[in-house]
């Protein structure tokens, strides 16, 4: 059609006048419908070829787009992906790691949302993220309806930076005996284990401050009115806080006896996430592996 005779058509496909005419006709065959009005040897295009064409070429771009996505999907430069976090990660060290990933990545979208740790099991149970960061929970039954990675190590003891238990190299509960400490709520596991070894040594766990998760309780640490055990993860956020010079009034030691603190990257079981959201999750595990091995 656009080509204005079947010759033209015939010489700028490579192919000859007959071979046209016939692919044509076979054409209207097949969708039991005249396209063109033959006036001698000429072919007169009817509406409906117009039609045809135009939802032609809107078929062709749109394969020709699906085409030039995918190969961006398998190169892991395109596509999106969507995080249930709880609220320590996605304040300030899930948005950092993102920042820095997506460097070279412009067309890649995330989406982050923050909810409980029960929250987000329930989330992924049916399936709705890619991915979910969470608390470890040693007593869930849930764990047959997501995958799961669990990752542990060792808590720490954040003091205000003149305090004078920031002289010291390792903190114990006996150093802390009834001191103002800030936590988050008694019945997360981590405080079931602080509280164990306050309790094995007979020192006193003096909660001044309670709260949902560790980070805010730094500031209490910051302004000198409490001390903190807590996790790694957690004080990397802290850290990246404290690229500001207003923040820098907290200092971190070593606590012992060991106290376990655990968390979990949760992934669909019966939904196959993409390429692009493999591998960031393939770089934020090995991040937060990193994280937590590095000494104090």
């Amino acid at each position: 059609m656009k080509s204005g005779s079947l010759s033209k058509a015939a010489k700028n496909l490579h192919r000859s006048q007959p071979a046209i005419s016939a692919s044509l006709k076979s054409l209207e065959n097949s969708l039991n419908i005249v396209l063109f009005k033959r006036e001698g040897r000429r072919l007169m295009p009817k509406s409906e070829a117009y039609y045809l064409l135009t939802e032609a070429v809107e078929i062709l771009e749109r394969c020709r787009t699906t085409q030039q996505n995918l190969s961006l999907m398998r190169d892991r430069v395109k596509g999106s992906i969507r995080i249930a976090s709880m609220p320590g990660p996605s304040e300030y060290l899930l948005p950092n790691f993102i920042s820095k990933y997506l460097e070279n990545k412009p067309d890649i979208k995330i989406t982050i949302s923050t909810h409980t740790t029960l929250n987000i099991r329930s989330l992924m149970a049916s399936q709705t993220y890619d991915m979910g960061i969470c608390d470890m929970d040693f007593s869930a039954a849930d764990s047959e309806l997501f995958n799961c990675v669990n990752l542990t190590s060792e808590c720490i003891c954040a003091l205000p930076i003149d305090h004078p238990l920031a002289a010291e190299k390792v903190i114990t509960p006996s150093h802390l005996h009834a001191e103002p400490m800030g936590s988050i709520h008694p019945d997360m596991d981590v405080v079931r284990h602080i509280q164990a070894a306050f309790d094995q040594q007979k020192a006193h766990f003096n909660v001044r401050f309670t709260m949902q998760y560790f980070i805010p309780l730094l500031e209490f640490v910051a302004a000198g009115q409490a001390c903190v055990i807590l996790d790694k993860l957690s004080a990397r956020s802290y850290a990246i806080m404290q690229q500001q010079p207003a923040h820098k009034r907290v200092v971190f030691r070593p606590f012992a006896p060991a106290t376990t603190y655990g968390c979990s990257i949760l992934t669909p079981t019966d939904l196959s996430i993409s390429m692009v959201a493999e591998e960031f999750l393939h770089h934020w595990q090995q991040y937060m592996k990193d994280i937590l091995a590095e000494p104090v």
